[in-house]
C-alpha cells in the first residue's frame, strides 16, 4: 500500500470512528439508528488498524558501490552502477565510486551511476 492510500484509509476510518457519537448526541437513536452507528464505528476501527498494519508496497533499496567497468559496443548498452527502466520502483536508489562505462559506435550507450531509461 502506498503511502498516500495508507493516510487516506486512515483520515476516512478516523472520520467513521468519530462521527459515531456524533450521532448518538444529536439525538437519542433508535435500535436501527444504534445498530448502524455501531457497524460504522467497526468498520471504522477496523480500517484504522488495518491501515496501521500495512507495510509500503514494493519498496526496494537499490544500492551499488565499487562496481566495476563496462563496455559497450555496436549499440549495446553498459551500465556501470544501477538500472530501473522508466524509473520502475519505489525505493531509493544509491550508486557510489562506479566504475568507468564507455560506449563506442552507432546506437550504443554508457551510464556510470543509475539509468533511469
Amino acid at each position: 500500500m502506498t503511502q498516500g492510500w495508507k493516510i487516506t484509509v486512515i483520515v476516512l476510518a478516523a472520520i467513521g470512528v468519530v462521527s459515531t457519537p456524533v450521532i448518538w448526541l444529536l439525538h437519542s437513536p433508535n435500535a436501527g439508528e444504534l445498530t448502524g452507528a455501531s457497524i460504522q464505528a467497526t468498520i471504522g476501527i477496523g480500517g484504522f488498524v488495518w491501515a496501521l498494519l500495512q507495510s509500503p508496497a514494493n519498496r526496494l533499496d537499490d544500492t551499488a558501490i565499487r562496481s566495476g567497468q563496462a563496455r559497450a559496443r555496436r549499440g549495446g548498452r553498459a551500465v556501470t552502477g544501477i538500472r530501473r527502466p522508466q524509473g520502475q520502483g519505489n525505493g531509493s536508489a544509491k550508486a557510489a565510486t562506479t566504475g568507468n562505462a564507455t560506449a563506442d559506435g552507432d546506437g550504443s550507450s554508457a551510464v556510470s551511476g543509475i539509468d533511469y531509461s
